[in-house]
């Protein structure tokens, strides 16, 4: 039984702007693409319909970037459990570990309080 290449979305979109851009025909892009020239004609013409678009593209990377970030927060709720056992163990309490002041997440960066502004 034959195994089918799944390609990205953002390849998808590549090749139908290689090609409604006039950088080359469908046999010439497919063959620099190692695909079916019939499966580039089809993807230009799910194109023109709607089918293939931007926000697909951007719909994809996400989930692919959620589906990389759900094993390692799982991960990191493990390392948690497991300091917490061992200070545990170990007779530490977690009430002597330095806290530092919690963090303040406003839009793309964080913001880290000064020392002063945590006790107020």
């Amino acid at each position: 039984m034959a195994t089918y290449k799944r390609h990205s979305t953002a390849l998808k979109l590549q090749l139908v702007h290689a090609y409604l851009n006039g950088e080359g025909s469908y046999k010439e892009l497919a063959a620099r693409h190692n695909i079916n020239h019939s499966l580039l004609v089809l993807r230009v013409q799910k194109f023109q319909r709607g089918d293939i678009t931007e926000e697909q593209d951007q719909a994809e990377t996400i989930a692919d970037y959620e589906a990389k970030i759900a094993p390692l927060e799982r991960k990191i709720g493990q390392f948690t459990m497991e300091v917490d056992f061992l200070l545990k163990k170990t007779g530490m309490r977690t009430t002597s570990r330095i806290r530092e002041p919690p963090l303040i997440t406003v839009g793309p960066a964080t913001v880290y309080p000064l020392r002063g502004d945590a006790k107020s």
